[in-house]
């Protein structure tokens, strides 16, 4: 029998062989790695805030954090291990995930301040911006801890974990060198040459798209977010579950949202339907989106995460229990008889610290927080960073609907609080508090799963990526009370004569939305529980529902170019020859992960730009004015889109040569 070489990932997981043997002593958590991996925190952190706070997306900086780490560190060190560079991105990730899930909550208590100014409102402080991130990611690291062997070795082969894979890939691709490091480079370039061209000088429009007027379609739209990580992202997650994602998006956005329009239209013109604030026979595609297909996706979320759930419960039970050993051994003997790639956070230091967290919510200054919130908190807390672990390690972190599964606490939440006689706006407070700590765990338990799945496939030391994480996450939390604060009083989230342009905060003020219309009455529930029977109509077929759950609450432009990644990779896996087609297949994934570094990269740098350069923002504006519009510039878009396509082809197969 042929020995299994070191990294080779065509195996199972408990034959799987990592870069870095645990018997091998190689420097992990080094004073340099902790120094960088904080500043990438901070700086990825504050970039993404502001980001997301002004179009409602953030970008995802494990990739770019290890690409930097590995140019910086052989820049300044003669030598470095892989391990350093694993300790340097999981600390400079953290950053980016916190700033998703302080932006789309947070700014909820700023906007109802300023909208009820005679409520006692929530005194949302620096202190308390600080005091929540901590407590919901310290959750959500702390409640991973126990899935980590499931998710990482026993599920391997089945979660990919895109951006973790390509973290691991592009790092070794650094430390190893020659044609796997050419590659990686070539998708660099390229990613970062397109960001430049689409998103600095604006020459054409990043989703060109078209929305059906005519009888038998309309309110149907079709789209596509011609951007090279995404492409990137498809590939490394593989046709199926590409075209799963592009299954849920296409009945949702082709086949609902018109049929919808069609029936509505037939409704009088002054006839409304919950939760719409206009005629159906008005709506185009985005509205029919906000207020109809969007809720159907909520629900399918929801039913295709408690399956996934209830699927796990077997293996976590496991996990736990294992967990549960080491409380009453010594930690020292543990780790003697355990090999170092196995060494976790001791299971009870979990458990005291969940039991902190929980204290401490309750005891959070400036709310008073019932002990049945506290509960809701860590159920939902733990329910949906198990869900979010398994959407991340399907479709990657830049697609994993952390707005729906926070949408569904916070619905959840306000019915058992109503039902409790918790109400008015004390309610609403109450219910925003959990649903804040509880998409901070989510985002943080995403992150981590991503890292951890790095260390795995390296040979990292798991315990010491779980305290480091800790590190990033203190580092960004300050950073984010930082930058929100200064956010509110240079542009605000309410309009006002201080604040005649304010920030969107997209995300923040659908949640506003979702629990004010909680407490008054006026969700559509019959929507949400018709999105929950789509995922068990799917799940009933054989198929699991939870990449076509994501598909169909995610808009149809970001499942088409995954889907033309996941065709990329079809296409590549064609050959007959096996060794050459594990050979291209590897390649690609490289490629891809260099793409997705590139965009990310120059994403970051646009970014910084619009936030420490009001210049740019004039140029690029006529810049984009000028160059690329209408039909003439989605045509430009496409065809952009396309020859990366046949690049990323041409390359593969190329560097695959011997």
């Amino acid at each position: 029998m042929a020995e299994i070489q070191r990294g080779d990932q065509n195996v199972s997981g408990d034959q799987y062989v990592p870069i870095v043997l645990h018997s091998e002593k190689v420097p992990e958590s080094t004073a340099k790695a902790l120094v960088l991996g904080t500043i990438i925190s901070v700086l990825f952190g504050a970039a993404n805030a502001y980001l997301g706070l002004k179009f409602g997306m953030t970008v995802s900086a494990s990739i770019p954090a290890a690409v930097i780490s590995m140019f910086v560190l052989r820049i300044l060190f003669k030598r470095v291990s892989v391990l350093e560079n694993n300790i340097v991105q999981t600390i400079g990730s953290a950053g980016e995930s916190l700033a998703a899930g302080v932006i789309f909550t947070i700014p909820a208590f700023f906007i109802w301040t300023a909208k009820y100014p005679d409520q006692p409102a929530f005194h949302i402080s620096f202190f308390s911006v600080v005091a929540l991130s901590l407590l919901g990611g310290t959750m959500g690291i702390l409640l991973m801890i126990p899935l980590r062997r499931y998710l990482m070795a026993k599920e391997h082969g089945q979660l990919k974990f895109p951006e973790g894979t390509a973290c691991a890939e592009i790092i070794t691709a650094g430390d190893e060198g020659g044609s796997k490091a050419k590659t990686v480079f070539w998708g660099l370039g390229i990613g970062a040459f397109y960001k430049i061209l689409s998103n600095a000088f604006h020459l054409w429009p990043e989703s060109p798209g078209y929305d059906f007027k005519n009888k038998t379609l309309d309110g149907a739209t079709v789209g596509i977010d011609a951007t090279p990580a995404l492409l990137g992202v498809g590939y490394i997650i593989g046709p199926r579950i590409s075209a799963l994602m592009l299954a849920g998006a296409v009945l949702g956005y082709i086949a609902i949202a018109p049929l919808i329009k069609y029936v509505g239209s037939a409704i009088p013109a002054g006839i409304n339907i919950l939760p719409a604030d206009m005629p159906i026979a008005q709506m185009g595609s985005s509205e029919l989106r906000d207020y109809f297909i969007k809720y159907l996706g909520v629900g399918a979320v929801a039913v295709g995460g408690f399956i996934s759930l209830l699927k796990a419960l077997p293996t976590i039970w496991s996990s736990f229990q294992q967990g549960f050993t080491q409380i009453f051994k010594r930690v020292e003997e543990s780790d003697k008889k355990m090999p170092r790639t196995e060494q976790d956070i001791p299971m009870s230091v979990v458990l005291l610290g969940t039991a902190l967290v929980a204290l401490l919510i309750w005891l959070l200054p400036g709310v008073d927080l019932p002990i049945l919130a506290v509960v809701l908190a860590m159920v939902f807390g733990f329910f949906f960073l198990v869900v979010a672990a398994r959407i991340v390690g399907i479709v990657g972190s830049s697609s994993s609907p952390v707005s729906g599964m926070t949408i569904a606490t916070l619905l959840a939440t306000c019915l058992i609080l109503t039902s409790f006689g918790i109400s008015g706006f004390a309610g609403m407070v109450t219910a925003m508090t959990v649903g804040a700590v509880v998409c901070i765990a989510v985002c943080l338990s995403g992150d981590i799963a991503q890292d951890l799945k790095t260390g795995w496939l390296l040979g990292a030391t798991p315990k010491q990526q779980q305290w480091t994480e800790f590190l990033g996450l203190a580092a960004s939390a300050v950073a984010m009370a930082v930058v929100i604060f200064m956010l509110r009083d240079t542009f605000g989230f309410v309009a006002s004569p201080e604040h005649p342009t304010p920030l969107l905060a997209p995300q923040a003020n659908i949640m506003a939305t979702i629990v004010e219309g909680m407490f008054a009455g006026k969700l559509p529930w019959i929507l949400i529980f018709s999105g929950g029977f789509l995922a068990l109509a799917v799940e009933l077929l054989g198929v699991s529902s939870l990449p076509f759950a994501i598909g169909l609450y995610l808009p149809l432009s970001l499942s088409t170019p995954i889907m033309a990644g996941g065709f990329l990779s079809w296409l590549v896996g064609r050959g007959r020859n096996k060794s050459s087609v594990k050979v291209k297949q590897e390649h690609g994934v490289l490629f891809g992960s260099g793409l997705v570094a590139g965009d990310a990269l120059l994403g970051l740098g646009v970014a910084f730009l619009i936030m420490l350069a009001p210049w740019y923002k004039h140029f690029a504006d006529r810049f984009e004015a000028g160059v690329a519009s209408g039909t003439f510039g989605q045509l430009i878009s496409l065809a952009a889109f396309g020859l990366t396509m046949m690049a990323y082809w041409i390359i593969v197969q190329r560097q695959s040569k011997p």
